[in-house]
């Protein structure tokens, strides 16, 4: 099975993404699968046996438990498969970054220029609290 064939499934996306924090068991991917998507056990076991078999998974036994690690190779064999693609979107992400510093760069002038207005207001503004040593004057 080819690596987009299985990243193709949402339910076998999910199960690595739940990989990606560390070893699992089957019973824990199974709990939470199942419940987002509605699927048996026997379901799930399925999705689990294709990531096995095609390699984005590993298992080991632990005593009644069956561990289940993300195996990173297949993964980066599937993003090189993106490579020549990368070119059509590429420059459209390159140019969206530039677009979020330059946005980020007007707000922190426009609040240095505010912060400033405001300290230049305040050391403009008189005193409002007369000199306890003057005297008063009638």
């Amino acid at each position: 099975m080819h690596a987009l064939d299985v990243l193709g499934d949402p339910v076998r996306r999910r199960i690595l993404e739940l990989l990606t924090q560390g070893e699992q068991s089957a019973g824990e991917i199974g709990d939470v699968v199942q419940r987002e998507f509605g699927i048996s056990q026997p379901a799930v076991s399925q999705h689990l046996r294709v990531l096995r078999d095609s390699g984005f998974a590993t298992v080991r036994p632990e005593g009644t438990r069956r561990l289940y690690a993300l195996d990173p190779e297949p993964l980066e064999t599937a993003a090189a498969w993106f490579d020549p693609f990368r070119r059509f979107w590429q420059p459209h992400l390159d140019a969206l970054g530039t677009e979020l510093a330059r946005g980020r760069r007007q707000r922190r002038i426009a609040a240095e220029q505010h912060a400033d207005e405001k300290t230049d207001a305040a050391e403009a503004a008189p005193e409002t609290d007369p000199d306890p040593h003057e005297p008063e004057e009638n």
